[in-house]
């Protein structure tokens, strides 16, 4: 078994989708946004107030380095991991990158009474939410081996879906 590499949008389903995907397969999860967490002593609101969203950015190639590709693991990736070139080669590398994705309304109400979100904060409506998704999609695109919609599915029917597609897959 591959690595899997979770990303797409908050509010998508990463960090849920990961708890019960490696419990399935029995592979480790690995958290990118709680490994920065303990690594920096903040949280990621307090990083990005104290030390902006650069540096958040640069913590999370940091991580993407750190991983040995040898491990069997599930790796569920912050929102915005997927920005950076070379994030995108790092996960590629690291195994199979498996996009999740969800409509904006669905994002919203999954993460409207979330204040950990600081992309968000302030700016917690739909048309924000769309346009951001709009602005990432072509990222998370160039970046996934598989895409999976997570819009009315439970968490056993979007792990169902992502075994699936990675038995089927070439890669």
């Amino acid at each position: 078994m591959k690595n899997i590499i979770l990303i797409g949008f908050m509010g998508t389903g990463k960090t849920t989708v990961s708890n019960t995907l490696s419990k399935l397969l029995d592979l480790n999860q690995i958290d990118t946004d709680n490994l920065i967490k303990v690594k920096e002593k903040l949280n990621i609101t307090q990083i990005f107030q104290k030390k902006g969203e650069q540096y958040f950015r640069d913590c999370e190639t940091k991580i993407l380095k750190e991983l040995d590709k040898s491990k069997n693991f599930i790796l569920s990736c912050g929102g915005g991991m997927a920005l950076k070139e070379e994030n995108r080669r790092l996960m590629k590398e690291l195994g199979v990158v498996v996009w999740l994705s969800a409509a904006p309304q669905t994002i919203l109400s999954r993460v409207e009474t979330n204040m950990e979100r600081p992309i968000l904060n302030g700016n917690m409506n739909l048309s924000y939410i769309e346009n951001l998704i709009k602005k990432r999609e072509k990222y998370y695109e160039n970046a996934a081996d598989i895409m999976i919609t997570t819009d009315g599915k439970t968490v056993d029917q979007i792990c169902d879906e992502i075994i699936i597609k990675l038995q089927n897959s070439k890669i």
